[in-house]
C-alpha cells in the first residue's frame, strides 16, 4: 500500500474516532490543542535534525534527471543537475513548506471557523506524515537509499499514477540534446 492509500485509510479511521472525542470540554480541547502545536513542533525538529545531518554528510555526488512533464503541456521534462545534498534540503524543504501550510490551514479552521476536529486528525496525519517522508527514512532511520528511496524519489499518486522522473541515460542524454539546441538558436 503506497503513502498516499494509506494516508487516505488512516485519515478515515481518525475522522471515526475523532467524532466520539467530546471536544465540546474545554480540558479536552485544551489536550487536543497542545497535541496538535506537539506533532508540529516534533515534525519541525526531525525535520531541522534531518537538514542537519546531510549538511553534516555532505554528499557532493551528481544527480542527473528529467523532471516528469506537465499532464497539461505539451512539453517534455526539463533537465535537472543537482547534488544528492542539495536535492535532499530540497525535500526537506518542500516538507517544511507541508508543515507551514498545514499550520496556516488549521489556524485558520480552528480559531476563525472554530472546527476543532481537525485539530486531532491532523496531529495524528502530520506524524504519519513524517514517517512516510523519504528523506528521514534515509538520514534518520538509516535505511539504504535503494528501491523506493532512491534519489530521485518517485512521485507518489493515490493510484501511483503520479509521473516519475526519469532517470535512464538515454532520456537524460535526450535532455541534453534539446538543450543544446535551444542554445544555439
Amino acid at each position: 500500500m503506497n503513502a498516499a492509500t494509506s494516508n487516505l485509510a488512516i485519515s478515515l479511521l481518525v475522522m471515526q474516532i475523532a467524532r466520539k472525542i467530546p471536544f465540546d470540554d474545554p480540558e479536552v480541547l485544551l489536550y487536543a490543542r497542545i497535541g496538535y502545536v506537539s506533532a508540529q513542533v516534533i515534525v519541525l525538529v526531525a525535520y531541522f535534525v534531518c537538514s542537519s545531518k546531510i549538511k553534516q554528510k555532505n554528499d557532493l555526488t551528481v544527480l542527473k534527471y528529467v523532471e516528469p512533464k506537465s499532464p497539461l503541456s505539451q512539453e517534455s521534462g526539463n533537465l535537472v543537475i543537482t547534488t544528492v545534498k542539495d536535492y535532499d534540503l530540497g525535500e526537506v524543504s518542500k516538507g517544511v513548506k507541508g508543515v507551514y501550510t498545514g499550520l496556516a490551514m488549521m489556524t485558520f479552521l480552528h480559531l476563525y471557523l472554530n472546527y476543532t476536529q481537525p485539530l486531532f486528525i491532523q496531529a495524528i496525519m502530520a506524524l504519519k506524515n513524517l514517517y512516510d517522508s523519504k528523506p528521514v527514512k534515509i538520514h534518520i532511520f538509516g535505511e539504504p537509499a535503494e528501491g523506493e528511496l532512491k534519489r530521485p524519489f518517485k512521485a507518489g499518486g493515490l493510484f501511483g499514477a503520479a509521473g516519475s522522473p526519469e532517470t535512464d541515460k538515454a532520456a537524460v542524454d535526450e535532455a541534453e540534446k534539446r538543450i543544446g539546441a535551444k542554445k544555439e538558436d
